[in-house]
């Protein structure tokens, strides 16, 4: 967490003056005696004093369009996370010139991304947020984006070989490395551990792809050769086709002790095993879903890792705007916490008054 900033209020404090009488020193509007002036300058700069976002943008009149290219949540609820994270944000933000259309799109459908993406470029916006969950077809983009300078912020899905304005989100290698350990730390005897991905083109998943290269190498760091690692890519959408698989595999790997589910669908999995009364084979999975969090309570599920979804989301327009309005440099990657739950603490990490907000 990092150390509270000075306000306004502090300022006014140690000057004796009213906080009105601070802002019209700092902005350079209204009349202020000279003396007091003064005085309020040289605290402002003993204290190191730095504007915030939303004190520096009053008396703009300048509408800035930010353009959010984002699944929608009716296809797979994760994504209403960070769709209420990013109205937040533009809530707090609107009233000073930010405004937010939102890109919709199906992230099972590589072709309604393309449809929604070129929608997006065509309506010129000032800046973008995009989860680029296909990395195929976001390239062309990313070209499109760079040439008629617009700037985008990343969250969710980091891409390496690309250099935006900023990625907002987890790191997926190292979210991978922290399942490996957790499964490790509660299964110290070797045995079967499966790898699932769930209704994905794994070959252009890059996010998930780190996330099994983070979790296969924990292994391999150290040297748990007794560890047998499976993976399958699951078809979710399809139960009779996913209970095929599902039968396949429990039925010829008697050694299977622990699953690790590298979406939000962990719950498809415990449902599964609860159907066939299957309580020695352990998961774990991500994010803080209804589902999720049901069979967490229950002891279906031993682990989620929480991605702050809705904080991917905060932080994306939150920092693209600093930077459109106030041309601010931004850090290049805004790493989120890797937050582990279990349930004896889920219910810190729900609920309306989570503050997804205060992370450094």
């Amino acid at each position: 967490m990092s150390e509270r900033k000075i306000t306004i209020k502090d300022i006014a404090e140690k000057a004796k003056v009213s906080t009105g009488t601070v802002d019209r020193v700092i902005h350079k509007r209204g009349r202020v005696s000279p003396d007091v002036e003064e005085r309020v300058l040289k605290i402002l700069q003993k204290m190191d004093y730095e504007p915030n976002f939303i004190a520096r943008a009053l008396g703009s009149k300048k509408q800035v369009a930010v353009a959010a290219l984002v699944p929608d949540g009716q296809y797979d609820v994760y994504w209403t996370d960070p769709f209420e994270g990013i109205k937040r944000a533009e809530r707090d933000l609107k009233q000073y010139g930010v405004n937010v259309k939102f890109f919709l799109f199906n992230q099972f459908d590589a072709a309604s991304f393309v449809q929604q993406a070129k929608l997006l470029t065509d309506s010129e916006p000032d800046g973008i947020i995009v989860s680029p969950v296909f990395y195929r077809e976001v390239m062309p983009f990313f070209k499109i984006w760079k040439d008629r300078k617009i700037p985008f912020v990343l969250f969710n899905t980091q891409i390496s070989d690309i250099y935006p304005l900023c990625y907002v989100g987890q790191d997926s290698y190292q979210s991978g490395m922290l399942a490996a350990r957790l499964v490790h730390t509660s299964m110290p005897e070797a045995g079967a551990v499966l790898i699932v991905h769930f209704d994905e083109d794994i070959s252009n998943a890059f996010h998930l792809k780190q996330k099994e290269s983070g979790f296969r190498n924990y292994f391999v760091q150290n040297q748990l050769d007794d560890y047998r690692l499976m993976k399958e890519d699951m078809n979710g959408e399809d139960y009779s086709l996913f209970k095929a698989q599902m039968d396949k595999i429990i039925d010829h790997n008697p050694f299977l002790k622990f699953i690790y589910v590298t979406t939000s669908k962990a719950y498809k999995i415990a449902t599964y095993l609860k159907e066939r009364r299957i309580n020695d084979i352990k998961i774990i999975g991500y994010d803080l879903v209804p589902q999720n969090i049901k069979f967490l309570q229950s002891g279906g599920i031993t682990f989620l890792i929480n991605q702050n979804a809705k904080g991917q989301g905060f932080w994306s327009l939150q920092l693209i705007s600093e930077h459109l309005v106030l041309k601010k440099d931004i850090p290049m990657m805004k790493y989120l916490p890797l937050d582990i739950i279990v349930k004896e603490n889920v219910n810190y990490f729900t609920g309306e008054d989570t503050d997804f907000t205060d992370m450094s």
